[in-house]
């Protein structure tokens, strides 16, 4: 096991991506569950493909110590990328440079399904009190491989790439190579779009699934218009507007 990407040696990523440099600092709090044992993990990639990112695995934020000297940095701007009332829309330049007054921006992502989200939110009443940022969807998840919850869900990586968009746009940061982290994205997916077709990988520790067929189209298969019982997998954050 690579303790970097969390992937198998045989399958590491980290010699193949090259972190780019944002102005923006994303902080990615990892739910211990999401940390543990979800195996898709775009929270991660995410962090592979940004020099200026973190993670920590963390249920009540209060408490992390890390976490809570970020927030107080006094050269900071920490905002929660999280939908609610008053949340700014990045898309639509809600955020000025001139509200950073010269600090760097520092982006909070909860990383978990929606209702281990709200669970971290509720029990971390600094992460309640931050200013809350979204924005508007440029387009559909192109998760294939999980449904999402509802339409406008995207996963982690697609909700920072979304994000560094909208902060180009307007100017508060440069996005140099905003094809990297959804290439990462479609790799991921890919990879395991060929262990479900190949008979030889079934784990048969759990269960013995059925291999798809080579012809199979996998996005088609996941892209039924019913939406997902509640509170199953989200994947992440809603625009508005």
């Amino acid at each position: 096991m690579c303790y970097r990407c969390f992937w198998p040696k045989a399958h590491c990523w980290c010699a193949s991506i090259e972190p780019m440099h944002t102005n923006t600092r994303f902080v990615l709090l990892m739910h211990p569950k999401e940390w543990k044992q979800e195996k898709a993990a775009t929270g991660r990639l995410t962090h592979l493909c940004l020099a200026e990112s973190e993670v920590h695995m963390a249920l009540e934020c209060d408490t992390h110590p890390a976490v809570q000297a970020i927030m107080r940095d006094p050269e900071s701007f920490p905002v929660l990328l999280y939908p609610g009332e008053g949340a700014h829309n990045l898309s639509r330049g809600a955020l000025t440079a001139a509200d950073l007054g010269g600090r760097r921006l520092v982006v909070f992502v909860l990383d978990s399904t929606w209702g281990g989200a709200r669970k971290m939110l509720k029990l971390s009443p600094n992460l309640q009190r931050l200013p809350r940022v979204v924005f508007t969807a440029s387009a559909p998840s192109r998760y294939v491989i999980k449904r999402q919850p509802q339409e406008g869900c995207l996963s982690t990586l697609e909700a920072v790439h979304e994000t560094l968009l909208a902060l180009e746009r307007h100017g508060l940061d440069r996005y140099e190579r905003p094809d990297q982290l959804l290439a990462v994205f479609d790799r991921m997916q890919q990879f395991h779009i060929e262990f479900a077709r190949d008979p030889a990988r079934v784990d048969g520790r759990h269960h013995r699934a059925t291999p798809l067929p080579p012809d199979a189209d996998v996005a088609r298969r996941f892209s039924d218009q019913a939406p997902a019982a509640p509170s199953r997998r989200r994947r992440y954050i809603r625009g508005v507007g």
